[in-house]
C-alpha cells in the first residue's frame, strides 16, 4: 500500500509537505490551492485514484482508521502539516502524534477529534458554550432510547454519533419505529459503533451554513448559504441566503464563539437553524464544507483557497463577493468504472457565467456525487434556475471499462 509513495512522488523545490488525509472533490481543489503556493501535497484515501491523488505530489491507499497504518504513514512522509479532509480517521493517533511529537494537524487534532463526534461536538455547544441547540439525548442501547424518548418526543431523529452525509440518519414517528431506527444507526454509523443521537425537531425556517474563517488577521465570515438537501446529503446550494442584521450578527456571534473554542487556523462549515428570529447551533465541520462548492464562483477566494491561506498562516485579507450565485450537485447513480459525461457544451450555454467541475472518481456503485454545476446571475433565484437547468442538460453514461477492471 505505502509503496505508492515512493513510485509516484513528483519533485518540488518546496520543502514544506502538507499530508492530505481524505481525497475526494473538496480534498481536490485544497491540494490544486496547495499547489499554487508551492506544497507538496501527499493524498491519502481508502481508494485508489481519488481525485486528489490525480492532482498531488504523492499519495497512499490506506484505511485512515487503521492506528497502526496511519501511525506508519505519517512516521513515513514526515508531513510539516496534517490536513483532515473527512471524518473517517482514527483521531485519537493524531492527538497523541500532536501531544508526544509535535505533530500540526490543522486546525488541531482537538478540533478534528471533537467535530467527527456528534457527541462531543454537541456537549462543547450546549453545555459549556451554551449555545441554543435542539433538544437532544445520547444512547447506547434500544432500553435507553425508550426510556429517554419523552425529553424530545416525537416525531425526532435518530443519527449515529459518528456519521456524515446523512448516513445511518432516519426520522422517528411512534415508538413503532425506534427498533428499525436503531439497527439503521448502528449499521451505518462509522465503525457500527452502538452509540446514537436523538433530536427532537427544530421547526426552524431555514438551514444555511455560515462558513468562518479563523486566520493570523482574526475571524472572517463569507456570505451566508443557503441550501436544499435530500436524506442529509446537499443537491443545491446558493449564496447569498438573505437574513436580517440581528440574525446575522447572531449567527456570527455563535459562528465565532465555538470556531474560537475550538481553536486553530483554517475554515469551518458551521450549520444553523434560523427559526424567525432566533438562530440554533447544528453541527460543524472543520474543514471545506460540500454546501459551499458555490464559492468556486461567487467569490475571488474560494472557500478552498482561505481554508489553505489559513491553515499556513498567511492573512486572509478581505474576501470580495462577486455577486449571487448556486451550485447543483451532478449525481450519478449505477455501477461501473467507465462514467462518460455528455452535454457539458449545452450546460455550459445555459448562462454567460456558468462553470462545470467534474470530479474524476473512478468508479460508482449506487449514488454518488460525480460533478458540481455552478452559476452567477443577476439573483439567487436566477442563478439555483440556471444550475438546475445545467444539471438536467448533463447527460451521464455509467458502464464497465473490462479493460480497465483487468488492470485493476
Amino acid at each position: 500500500m505505502l509503496n505508492a509513495l515512493e513510485i509516484t512522488t513528483a519533485q518540488t523545490s518546496h520543502p514544506t509537505t502538507a499530508l492530505l488525509l481524505g481525497s475526494g472533490e473538496l480534498g481536490k481543489e485544497v491540494a490544486l490551492e496547495l499547489m499554487r503556493l508551492g506544497i507538496k501535497v501527499v493524498a491519502c484515501d481508502r481508494y485508489p485514484n481519488a481525485p486528489a491523488m490525480q492532482v498531488a505530489s504523492a499519495h497512499a491507499v490506506l484505511n485512515m482508521k487503521d492506528k497502526e497504518a496511519l501511525t506508519e504513514l505519517i512516521h513515513k512522509v514526515k508531513p510539516d502539516v496534517v490536513i483532515p479532509e473527512i471524518e473517517a480517521i482514527a483521531t485519537d493517533v493524531l492527538l497523541e502524534l500532536e501531544e508526544k511529537e509535535g505533530l500540526r494537524v490543522v486546525p488541531s487534532a482537538k478540533a478534528a477529534n471533537i467535530t467527527m463526534n456528534r457527541e462531543a461536538i454537541r456537549t462543547l455547544a450546549a453545555n459549556t458554550l451554551n449555545l441554543p441547540t435542539s433538544p437532544f439525548f445520547f444512547a447506547s442501547s434500544i432500553g435507553e432510547v425508550k426510556k429517554n424518548i419523552e425529553k424530545v418526543g416525537f416525531p425526532c431523529i435518530m443519527k449515529p454519533i459518528m456519521s456524515s452525509s446523512g448516513k445511518g440518519q432516519s426520522t422517528l414517528k411512534s415508538e413503532d419505529d425506534i427498533e428499525k431506527s436503531w439497527e439503521k444507526a448502528c449499521s451505518e454509523g462509522r465503525g457500527h459503533e452502538n452509540r446514537v443521537i436523538v433530536e427532537g425537531f427544530v421547526k426552524f425556517d431555514r438551514e444555511i451554513t455560515l462558513l468562518t474563517v479563523q486566520a493570523c488577521d482574526g475571524i472572517h465570515f463569507c456570505e451566508p448559504i443557503g441550501h436544499h438537501q435530500v436524506n442529509g446529503d446537499y443537491h443545491e446550494s446558493w449564496q447569498p441566503e438573505p437574513l436580517d442584521d440581528e440574525v446575522l450578527i447572531e449567527c456570527r456571534r455563535i459562528a465565532s464563539t465555538v470556531v474560537k473554542a475550538l481553536g486553530g487556523y483554517g475554515i469551518f462549515g458551521v450549520e444553523l437553524f434560523i427559526a424567525g428570529k432566533s438562530v440554533i447551533f447544528s453541527e460543524l465541520s472543520p474543514r471545506p464544507h460540500d454546501t459551499g462548492m458555490v464559492t468556486m464562483i461567487s467569490q475571488d477566494l474560494s472557500e478552498f483557497a482561505l481554508h489553505v491561506r489559513a491553515l499556513l498562516g498567511y492573512p486572509v485579507g478581505s474576501i470580495a463577493f462577486h455577486g449571487p450565485a448556486a451550485s447543483a450537485a451532478l449525481l450519478g447513480q449505477g455501477m461501473g468504472n467507465k462514467i462518460t459525461y455528455r452535454g457539458i457544451d449545452k450546460a455550459l450555454a445555459v448562462g454567460p457565467d456558468c462553470a462545470v467541475r467534474i470530479f474524476g472518481k473512478p468508479d460508482i456503485d449506487g449514488e454518488r456525487r460525480l460533478g458540481v454545476a455552478l452559476a452567477r446571475a443577476a439573483t439567487v433565484k436566477e442563478a439555483v434556475e440556471q444550475v438546475k437547468a445545467m444539471r438536467t442538460a448533463i447527460e451521464i453514461e455509467i458502464t464497465a471499462d473490462k479493460e480497465a477492471a483487468k488492470e485493476e
